[in-house]
């Protein structure tokens, strides 16, 4: 731009990028994408008060077993806060970490049924450093077309060849394994619970398809750990997988009700994942209080599956609701439950009339999350919630669903 100035320059492509920014929100509004934030002024749990809306019961929670607000949970928390401190300070290899890490890492792996796991910031973490510590040029990754955010992303960031294979389909993906052969790695990810359909990955015939070619498996199981198998260990003990599967990731915000992610699997992989994996080595450990907290959430679940057996028993009293008042609700396999209302401005119009109507929090779901055309509410119960709960939620979604036309 001769003859313009830097500090002009510099002004009109900020004042552009602005218009630009202002332009793609204002779309999305329109569109009925743009998402809204809430924010809690009590503890997470069945019922919960939203700052200036009053109080709502709550369906949009992955606290699945209601351990956020778990006295046992609490108390763990408070208990490392006094005696630890708030923090880490920096990454464990330069100023060390605290016993309650390995504490909760030897937790996990004998949890899980696995010889060891590495603990991360977040599942998102976790996932990323997996994959941009195993995957190299001479990779074949072999990832399901519905997976996670974190998966896709984390894919995206490595040098490996990518095969996307249709959605549960072991057929399809025998196929790609067929046209990727000749790989010297070669890794299939999936997710175990698919998050917006409740669906289960078939991991037996995955792991089957896995074994003839030579390849290893990776499941990501933050919807199921807490949900599947005894005691909720997940996916891998729901199929008796143990052993079988080389990499396991989860997260400890949604069943175990605290904050983090992990990985298990076999010893030589978590060390190789300590030496290796950036977003382990570059992050900060999680904070002492929300470890020792996982680490009670982890036992009780260890000593206990009452909590597991209240999710399941909610999850079908409500899918039973809502599909007796004529709602589609897919095919979940699991207390997820998908109320498929089709645009992302109905949606998002259920969502409001639901709060603003009823005290019913469920927030809308629309693309790119899901495809277009299935925009909806993804409803989640949790163990906390109580019979009376669920009837007055579906009464509710009843009464709304009738007003806007979505029922008959």
């Amino acid at each position: 731009m001769s003859g313009v100035s830097p500090s002009t320059a510099r002004g009109e492509g900020s004042a552009r990028l602005r218009r630009d920014l202002e332009a793609e929100l204002e779309a999305m509004s329109a569109a009925g994408t743009l998402k809204s934030f809430e924010v809690l002024a009590s503890p997470q749990g069945p019922e919960v008060e939203l700052r200036g809306r009053g109080r709502a019961i709550v369906l949009s929670s992955n606290d699945y077993l209601g351990l956020a607000a778990d006295p046992e949970v609490i108390a763990a928390g408070h208990e490392a806060l006094d005696r630890y401190g708030a923090g880490t300070a920096s990454v464990r290899f330069i100023c060390g970490l605290f016993e309650p890490h390995l504490e909760l890492e030897r937790g996990l792996a004998e949890f899980l049924g696995s010889e060891a796991a590495l603990t991360y910031t977040s599942c998102w973490n976790a996932n990323h450093a997996v994959l941009d510590a195993l995957c190299d040029a001479g990779t074949h990754v072999y990832s399901d077309e519905l997976n996670h955010a974190s998966i896709i992303d984390g894919v995206r960031l490595t040098k490996a060849r990518r095969f996307i294979y249709k959605h549960n389909d072991p057929a399809d993906l025998r196929a790609k394994l067929a046209e990727g052969a000749g790989a010297r790695r070669k890794l299939i990810i999936t997710d175990g619970v698919f998050s917006m359909d409740g669906d289960i990955a078939p991991l037996d015939a995955i792991v089957d398809e896995a074994e003839k070619a030579g390849a290893m498996v990776m499941v990501d199981d933050a919807h199921g750990e807490g949900v599947l198998g005894d005691h909720g260990k997940g996916i891998v003990d729901h199929f008796h997988l143990h052993g079988r599967v080389e990499v396991e990731v989860g997260t400890l915000s949604k069943a175990f009700g605290v904050v983090g992610g992990f990985v298990t699997g076999p010893r030589v992989l978590i060390d190789f994942l300590r030496q290796k994996a950036r977003p382990f080595l570059f992050s900060s450990a999680v904070t002492p209080p929300d470890v020792a907290a996982s680490i009670a959430a982890v036992e009780i679940l260890s000593r206990t599956d009452e909590p597991v057996k209240k999710l399941w028993a909610n999850g079908r009293a409500l899918k039973d609701g809502f599909r007796k008042a004529g709602f589609d609700i897919g095919h979940s396999q699991t207390p997820i439950t998908p109320v498929i209302l089709g645009e992302a401005t109905t949606a998002r119009e259920f969502s409001k009339r639901l709060f603003d109507e009823e005290s019913i929090f469920a927030q809308a779901i629309a693309f790119p999350t899901v495809p277009k055309g299935t925009a909806r509410i993804r409803c989640m119960v949790s163990a906390a919630h109580s019979p009376q709960d669920i009837d007055r939620a579906v009464a509710s979604f009843t009464r709304i669903g009738k007003a806007m036309g979505v029922l008959q």
